[in-house]
């Protein structure tokens, strides 16, 4: 996000000189979101966000002052909104509660993941909002062509894009009625990532093999691996390089000896703050790596070919296009770019 602060310092500043194009939102505005329609009368006044995704977009959009409580985080939030957001309430590290969730009276909750709040919600379902007047909102990068039936991470039956990203974006920038942020912050991330895919012109990874490794349950177990249809997979798609997984779900538990046949040229693995599994810490799913019997022959670990990416990267989020910078950092300064 280097790019951005000065790009929505500027947009602001010119708020009362906006482009003739720009229309403020007319209410009421019905978005269909994630198979329901939802209508807000007016802007929300108090939103409560759950995910980290879906905090970092929104303070993006300058709407921290709006924000009346966060829940489910990863790691830290974006350094440029750590004032702001340290400001604002956090719920819980993980899941909330429910009852915490309303008790902070919102008018609008939004989510980043559909298993918090959906149909099988952990946190609560759609219609148990609605039926106390809260408006509810869901990324569409959790929902449009992707399943979440089993209540886990979901299928993802067509490649992720950061047009998803971009459509909740103008989304949240009209319901909020700040459009001209909204543009702002969407060209700011095109802008990026096109500076990121010229930076490799002509030194893409053709063909390299690739696993992100995001967590395990237990160390020694299988893996939650980034899947066919992921932000992972998009990153390499736009790098030109070959996931070694080929399901449709989104974070497969796969096993080690699997993984071992495609021997990746390149392990990507996340770092977070949160320890909710046993290898959420990096420093564990290295020294897993250079220990074990299967894992210490892939050519990755020989070759200490480790890339080392924030978790919100391999998430559909704002961070994408910063792991698409990071990991073409790194196959560069390996010497396997072509």
């Amino acid at each position: 996000m280097r790019h951005f602060l000065t790009t929505i310092t500027f947009a602001l500043g010119l708020a009362g000189f906006a482009a003739p194009g720009f229309a403020a939102t007319q209410y009421p505005l019905t978005i269909n979101n994630c198979g329901q329609q939802v209508t807000f009368k007016k802007a929300p006044a108090r939103i409560l966000s759950i995910g980290q995704g879906m905090t970092e977009i929104l303070l993006s959009l300058g709407l921290a002052d709006k924000i009346v409580g966060t829940a489910v985080w990863v790691g830290p939030v974006l350094p440029q909104y750590a004032e702001a957001n340290g400001k604002i309430p956090r719920l819980a590290d993980n899941d909330p509660s429910f009852e915490a969730v309303v008790g902070k009276e919102p008018d609008l909750v939004a989510a980043e993941f559909e298993w918090h709040v959906g149909p099988q919600g952990s946190v609560g379902k759609r219609e148990q909002f609605s039926g106390l007047g809260i408006n509810t909102y869901i990324a569409p990068t959790d929902c449009v062509a992707k399943v979440n039936a089993d209540g886990g991470d979901g299928v993802r039956k067509e490649l992720f894009t950061m047009d998803l990203i971009y459509q909740e974006i103008d989304e949240l920038a009209r319901i909020f009625d700040v459009g001209d942020r909204g543009d702002a912050l969407i060209a700011d991330l095109k802008k990026r990532q096109a500076e990121a895919v010229a930076s490799i012109a002509g030194a893409q990874a053709k063909n390299l093999p690739i696993v992100f490794w995001f967590s395990s349950k237990e160390v020694n177990g299988d893996a939650f691996i980034a899947g066919k249809n992921s932000a992972p997979a998009y990153i390499l798609k736009t790098l030109g390089a070959r996931n070694v997984v080929t399901t449709e779900e989104e974070w497969p538990l796969v096993g080690w000896e699997t993984i071992a046949q495609a021997n990746p040229a390149v392990v990507v693995i996340a770092t977070m703050d949160r320890r909710r599994y046993a290898a959420d810490d990096p420093k564990v799913k290295l020294d897993f790596l250079e220990k074990d019997p299967v894992t210490s022959q892939l050519d990755a670990v020989k070759n200490k070919h480790f890339v080392m990416m924030d978790a919100q990267s391999m998430n559909p989020t704002i961070r994408t296009i910063d792991g698409i910078e990071t990991l073409a950092k790194g196959i560069k300064s390996f010497g396997l770019a072509q």
